[in-house]
């Protein structure tokens, strides 16, 4: 994977999160973006999810997709329906499960893809447009990296 930009934010507390997944969800360039979210257990990869589900306008409960491995979401924009597909492969075992579940048919149709835990998905994922890593500080704080590894990730970081 090439790495074409890089951002380093440091977010002092969950309000700053919600502040840079709203800034990244005013972006149209997101409409068909693939989003690696990348860090240990707790470090707030489904906080910064739900918020950018937030800012895009999603009504309900958001809930974390650890037992489902995806869930969809459809949301209508200025630029019309939007889908979402949200996975969060940490329980992933078996390659074998991305097959039955249609997971290849969801990554080729338009629409955003956010996934936590793809290391455990590795070899299966095409190539993300942005990966975001968010590393604990002490407190709230985070320290996050956020790579564009493609032409639309280099927009969405402008």
């Amino acid at each position: 994977m090439s790495i074409l930009e890089t951002r380093h934010q440091h977010w002092a507390d969950e309000a700053a999160c919600a502040d840079a997944a709203e800034a990244l969800g005013r972006h149209t360039a997101l409409r068909d973006a693939t989003i690696e979210l990348h860090g240990p257990l707790g470090a707030g990869k489904t906080t910064f999810a739900r918020h950018l589900l937030r800012a895009l306008c999603v009504q309900g409960h958001v809930k974390s997709p650890t037992y489902a491995l995806m869930e969809p979401y459809e949301v209508t924009t200025a630029a019309g329906p939007l889908a979402i597909s949200h996975f969060d492969f940490y329980r992933f075992d078996d390659p074998q499960e991305w097959e039955d579940a249609g997971f290849r048919e969801v990554f080729a149709n338009p629409g955003l893809k956010l996934v936590e835990w793809p290391e455990k998905a590795a070899g299966l994922l095409p190539e993300p447009d942005l990966c975001i890593a968010i590393e604990p500080q002490p407190s709230e704080a985070r320290a996050v990296r956020i790579d564009a590894r493609s032409a639309r990730g280099r927009e969405l970081l402008a």
